[in-house]
Parts: C-alpha cells; sequence; structure tokens
C-alpha cells in the first residue's frame, strides 16, 4: 500500500483515482469543487482535503489530473499547492495533457525541494479511465518512473518512459494529431459513402478488415453515420490539445498544415453548438456544410 493524493477529480480523475483506491493505496482526494470530492469518497472511501496542499501532505506518490498549464500551476505551486506540502523525495506524477514547458518548469521547480516530477499524459479517454486501461506515456527520471510504475499501473494497460521530462507530453501531441488526421479522413469517406448511396454497416464491416482499420473506425464510424455524437473525448477538449500541438511545432519547426486545417474545422464544430461533441463530430461539418 502506497499513501497517494489525486488532484482533479472530472471525468478521467474521478475514476483513475478509485482504480487506486481499489488496488489498496491509502488515497486523499481534492477537487476544485467539493461536493465532487465527498461523491468520490461515498463510492470509494478514502479521505479529502480541503487544498492541493493538505492532500500531498505525508503522501509518497501525488497525482493531478487538472485541465491546463494555468490550472496546473494553480494547484501545484503557491503556499496552497501540492508542493508546499509533498516532503523530500516524494515524486508528482502529472495526468494533465499540458504543455512540454509547463513540465519541464515544474520538473525544475520541484527538484529545489528535492520533489521528483514525472509528466504521465495519458490515452484511452474516459473509457479507458473508467476500465483501467489507459495507455500512460512518461517523462522523467528513470529512478522515479520505477517506483512510481506500480502505483501508475493501477489505472493503466500500458506504462512506458518515453525520455526525460516533457518526452510524455511530446508523446500526447504526437498522438492526438494522428487522431486529428485519422478523424478527418474518416469522416470525408463515411459521408462520401453515405453521399454514394452505400449501405455504410457493409462498408464499415469490410473496410474495417483491411489496411483503413483504426481504432476510430472501430468505436466511431457507425455512430457517426447516425449523426451522434453526445459521449467521448470533447471537442472542446481536442482544441485545447491540438492548440498545445500548434504551438510547439512553432518552436521545433515541424509542419503540421493538417492538424492546423482539422483545428479549424473543431472551430466550426463550436461555433455550431458542439463544443462538448465527441470528437468524431467533424462527420457532421461534411453532412452540413
Amino acid at each position: 500500500m502506497t499513501k497517494v493524493a489525486f488532484i482533479g477529480l472530472g471525468v478521467m480523475g474521478f475514476p483513475m483515482a478509485g482504480h487506486l483506491a481499489a488496488a489498496g493505496h491509502d488515497v486523499t482526494v481534492y477537487n476544485r469543487t467539493p461536493a465532487k470530492a465527498e461523491t468520490w469518497i461515498g463510492q470509494h472511501k478514502g479521505s479529502a482535503a480541503a487544498t492541493p496542499r493538505e492532500a500531498a501532505a505525508s503522501a509518497e506518490i501525488v497525482f493531478s489530473c487538472v485541465g491546463n498549464d494555468d490550472d496546473l500551476r494553480g494547484v501545484i505551486l503557491g503556499g496552497e499547492g501540492a508542493f508546499a506540502g509533498m516532503g523530500e523525495g516524494s515524486i508528482l506524477v502529472d495526468n494533465t495533457t499540458a504543455s512540454a514547458e509547463v513540465a519541464r518548469e515544474l520538473a525544475a521547480r520541484g527538484a529545489e525541494s528535492g520533489i521528483a516530477f514525472i509528466d504521465a499524459p495519458v490515452s484511452g479517454g474516459q473509457a479507458g479511465a473508467e476500465n483501467g486501461q489507459l495507455t500512460v506515456m512518461c517523462g522523467g527520471d528513470q529512478a522515479a518512473f520505477e517506483r512510481a510504475r506500480p502505483v501508475i499501473d493501477a489505472f493503466a494497460r500500458a506504462v512506458t518512459l518515453m525520455g526525460p521530462v516533457g518526452a510524455g507530453q511530446l508523446t500526447k501531441m504526437v498522438n492526438q494529431i494522428c487522431i486529428a488526421g485519422l478523424l478527418q479522413g474518416l469522416s470525408e469517406g463515411m459521408n462520401f459513402g453515405q453521399k454514394a448511396g452505400l449501405d455504410m454497416e457493409r462498408v464499415i464491416d469490410v473496410i474495417s478488415k483491411g489496411a483503413a482499420q483504426s481504432w476510430q473506425m472501430e468505436n466511431r464510424a457507425a455512430t457517426m453515420c447516425e449523426g451522434k455524437f453526445d459521449f467521448g473525448f470533447a471537442v472542446d477538449w481536442m482544441r485545447k490539445d491540438l492548440g498545445i500541438c500548434l504551438a510547439e511545432a512553432q518552436n521545433n519547426g515541424a509542419r503540421l498544415p493538417v492538424t492546423a486545417l482539422v483545428d479549424q474545422f473543431y472551430a466550426q464544430v463550436q461555433a455550431r453548438g458542439g463544443n462538448r461533441w465527441d470528437t468524431s463530430s467533424l462527420m457532421y461539418l461534411m453532412a452540413n456544410d
């Protein structure tokens, strides 16, 4: 059993913290909205704290899963932030999808107090979090990673150290770039098939057995054809992630023309009220141009 804290009980953090408790770890949670923390305790026992600092006090490993760079700084830094409560030799594992820049910044700040930092964004969506089947991409020190990995395993199917601090976030950026292109191509293909009068159920069944197969096709093509987008990873979140990708590309010189285009398509989905639609809602633009 490891004494851990979990900061941020959103659609991902809530079940992730639950898996840590189910694995037998001593879990203290913090959430900006206290009612969410109380609901979590009602389902998983454990305890809740009034501030990130209180949650992190005496914890061996502190997990965070919040919205963006600024949210992350808000719960980690400052007099009531997690670092203020953590002791020398402890580890902060950040599961937020954020920038590589903020990961390096926080790692440097933590090192001043002997705290290790691992950036560990996840892939697998809400279903992966609920089923404990997330893919975790980590950046950080090898020794800290080896200590944290058995605990991270509680909510993951794969946990991999990708390199030094920041490498986890950079790997997640690659993941989001690939997904954006896949979803746009899938949307265009599905819409084309519908316009051509094909039986799309049969089309999906056939092409999913060939080179066009992907997770998105297997899990989203049918609902895309039905015009159903009220589930899964939200457009607002994807735009945040793609913004991070495009900013990093400005720094490293990578060309992301398709990513930039798809980001603008998602902006159009937002303009039509689809902020919380699933990212597969690119199909909506194809069918309703």
